[in-house]
């Protein structure tokens, strides 16, 4: 329980929505009815929230969509937030979508944490996982991190960091409980939709290296979205709930990225002219522009980002295809290669 101003001013974003530790919910409001800069701040980042969230200002799903199925309440939170959201630039309305999303999701795991969910992980190390994962842009937007720093030796490659921080991360939010953890994760995600970054498409243009991912900080925004969504998705399927996919502007924002770079990573292979099917209905030509094509692959743009995000192997994902069956086989298994998730 905090009621000291630094503490308190730790968790102007978690209270911005609706996401405060047991026992912080009744200390903070006392600290914010006395403290002039600590009332602004809280009403500021509110305000983002009001405006992602286009409903009620603790950033919640109105009660009656609780009320009803979680494919329900999920749909209205994924689906309600367009591409020009206010308050929020393009480039980061999927990520605060993908958020809403899980947020929606959350009060279906209520007495059900410890259920395996992916890898070795159970859903509360799955949200402690999403914490590390935002936390990498998050720290080079300028959010300060809000959990202890992990010791990791000078040298250590970037997949190693990653993995490291991810174990450090979940193994520190196990001792705290699963209402503490979404707290840091909801806070963390509201100070990250806070940044100048995510609301400006000019300061967004700025290419940064995040896990040596060398990218404009509007392209990592798109990939925090994809991260958010597919273990929503991952949850939601732990759970035995479906999970509705990105509004299709948002979709077509995660394939366009990720068309981006499985490009560069065929840039020499054998041509294949690779179609996206549904809303967004685009073809590209993937490999060495100096040869003629060899082969087509069309696939479902959910079931590419679900490839893309390590969610299919390359030989199960449903598809169509003409042309050198090994063509499109190496287009498919680097297409899985590219999953960190």
């Amino acid at each position: 329980m905090t009621n000291d101003h630094d503490g308190v001013r730790e968790l102007l974003a978690a209270w911005a929505v609706g996401a405060l530790p047991p026992g912080d919910d009744r200390t903070v409001p006392l600290h914010l009815a006395g403290c002039e800069s600590c009332a602004t701040e809280a009403e500021r980042l509110r305000h983002t929230v009001r405006l992602l969230d286009g409903g009620p200002s603790d950033g919640r799903p109105p009660a009656s969509a609780l009320n009803g199925s979680a494919d329900g309440a999920l749909a209205m939170a994924l689906r309600s937030r367009g591409p020009r959201t206010p308050g929020v630039a393009p480039h980061a309305a999927p990520y605060a979508a993908a958020v809403a999303g899980l947020q929606a999701l959350i009060p279906e795991l209520d007495g059900r944490w410890g259920t395996p969910v992916v890898h070795d992980w159970d859903a509360h190390a799955t949200v402690a996982h999403l914490i590390a994962a935002d936390e990498h842009l998050a720290v080079a937007l300028g959010v300060a991190s809000r959990l202890p720093a992990s010791h990791i030796p000078d040298g250590t490659s970037a997949g190693d960091a990653w993995d490291r921080r991810t174990a450090d991360v979940i193994a520190h939010e196990h001792t705290r409980t699963p209402e503490e953890t979404v707290a840091t994760w909801a806070a963390q995600a509201a100070a990250l939709l806070a940044t100048p970054e995510a609301r400006d498409t000019e300061l967004a243009a700025r290419a940064i290296t995040v896990m040596d991912l060398r990218l404009p900080i509007a392209d990592h925004f798109v990939i925090r979205a994809f991260e958010a969504w597919i273990h929503t998705d991952d949850i939601g399927r732990a759970l035995g709930l479906p999970v509705p996919p990105p509004p299709d502007e948002h979709l077509d924002q995660l394939v366009r990225l990720a068309v981006r770079i499985l490009g560069l990573a065929l840039h020499d292979a054998p041509p294949v002219l690779f179609e996206v099917t549904g809303p967004t209905d685009s073809s590209w030509v993937l490999g060495s522009g100096d040869d003629p094509v060899i082969a087509e692959l069309t696939l479902d743009p959910v079931d590419f980002c679900l490839l893309v995000g390590g969610r299919y192997a390359p030989a199960e994902v449903p598809r169509g295809e003409t042309g050198d069956a090994g063509a499109v086989r190496n287009v498919l298994r680097t297409a899985a290669a590219l999953s960190w998730l």
